[in-house]
């Protein structure tokens, strides 16, 4: 039996094992915070053709390298809610110089020119 990891380890197309040991998908994608280290859950894909499958972190039983076992039965997989794709976070750059927070403030309270 394989030593358990962490599921900062998990990659994507690493088996995805049922309760009793079935393979029932493929790890699509990782959902949570590595940084915060916080596990949200996993994409799972479980067919070709098939949309991935949300499973939440409650629902993951043990984690080793190259595969991950849920606690539900193979029945209950196709169930899950599809995994929806969080949407991008926007990147806000630092304007130009003009742009400044204190040439805000003064373009404010300039006085209009006739």
């Amino acid at each position: 039996m394989a030593d358990p990891v962490s599921w900062l380890l998990i990659e994507p197309d690493w088996k995805v094992l049922a309760a009793d040991g079935t393979e029932v998908g493929k790890v699509k994608e990782v959902v949570g915070d590595s940084n915060a280290d916080i596990f949200d859950g996993l994409a799972v894909t479980t067919g070709t053709l098939g949309k991935p499958r949300y499973v939440p972190a409650e629902q993951v039983g043990e984690i080793t390298e190259d595969a991950v076992r849920l606690l539900l039965p193979a029945s209950q997989i196709e169930q899950l809610t599809e995994y929806k794709e969080p949407p991008t976070s926007a990147i806000i750059e630092p304007g130009s110089r003009n742009d400044s927070l204190w040439s805000r403030i003064r373009n404010v309270f300039r006085r209009p020119t006739s």
